[in-house]
């Protein structure tokens, strides 16, 4: 298996898009280029990078500035800045707007480990789903990331957010797997209970769903590398065909994927559900590792939540 931080993929992709498309430029913020993989850019294309230094409400001002112009403009920062702190600018100057503002946020979900809970993003999604014509993106590897930058320029006409994480992770996914913005997909068939997953948590998805097999289980895994627009007719239809959910974030449960995947269901055709993702805490520092397993985000809790709500079905 290899291993691949989804942050390079990130960088990949943008280096790549902004060869086909001259007017991709990027933003970035001061000592944090390389850590966010922007660096591949900065270093082919130094004529269209622009460091602001540690000023991240300025960087999205500048941003949509340079839409208005009619660049395509990608701002690379940690997640926790990229939505957060800046959350009036992008909700005002580029959602308002509409503009094609690319946003990544870097260092996505407990994963981030030693940094500890001031740098793990763990409400971005649910910030991010909230703004009007916002669209994001969440790739489950490094393969995925690339894509996924691709995409936000040659399918997403607006504002589009892109999630990724830090430390290296399985990258499991072929470059030949179509990325359409929207379309979440299988990535494993099974009649008794669906798995909806999201980000890195969709390899320990399928590290559930083989578990799973071997007690006589057949748990159906879908990759929702979109969570805003959401695949709702996949939605509605696993549910149809297996009529009991998990949902796998590394994220907050309230207000993350689980959340959008269950507004779905409400209103359509509801079933059981349990969620995998952080219950209302803050994270702490740890090797990533230890602290996915202590906050229950690994293919053992997810096992325990499809026997669960295989009861409730």
């Amino acid at each position: 298996m290899n291993y691949k931080p989804t942050r390079l993929g990130f960088g990949e992709g943008l280096k790549e898009i902004a060869v086909k498309n001259k007017n991709i430029v990027a933003l970035g913020a001061a000592d944090i280029t390389s850590s966010v993989s922007v660096d591949l850019f900065a270093d082919a294309f130094p004529e269209r990078f622009y460091s602001l230094g540690i000023a991240e409400q300025n960087i999205m001002g500048v941003a949509a500035g340079l839409a208005m112009a009619g660049k395509i403009p990608f701002v690379a920062t940690y997640g926790v800045f990229a939505a957060l702190r800046t959350t009036d600018q992008i909700r005002i100057s580029i959602c308002y707007n509409n503009l094609p503002v690319k946003i990544g946020g870097a260092h996505a979900g407990i994963s981030v480990g030693p940094d500890g809970a001031t740098h793990q993003a763990l409400e971005d999604i649910a910030v991010m789903r909230v703004l009007p014509n916002m669209t994001i993106l969440s790739p489950c590897d490094a393969t995925q990331a690339k894509l996924a930058v691709i995409a936000a320029v040659e399918q997403v006409p607006g504002p589009c957010y892109i999630r990724f994480g830090r430390e290296a992770v399985p990258d499991f996914t072929s470059p030949e797997l179509p990325f359409m913005v929207g379309k979440a997909q299988i990535m494993r068939e099974g009649n008794d209970v669906s798995i909806l997953s999201t980000g890195h948590l969709t390899f320990e998805a399928l590290e559930a769903a083989k578990i799973l097999a071997n007690k006589g289980i057949n748990a159906r895994v879908i990759n929702f590398h979109t969570i805003k627009p959401i695949d709702e007719n996949l939605i509605i239809k696993t549910a149809e065909k297996t009529g009991a959910i998990v949902t796998c974030e590394e994220h907050q449960i309230f207000g993350g994927f689980g959340s959008a995947v269950t507004e779905v269901l409400a209103k359509n055709y509801p079933v059981p559900v349990e969620f995998i993702g952080m219950n209302d805490k803050f994270g702490e520092s740890g090797q990533p590792e230890e602290l996915m397993q202590k906050y229950g985000m690994k293919a053992d809790t997810i096992i325990k939540a499809v026997e669960k709500v295989l009861i409730r079905k």
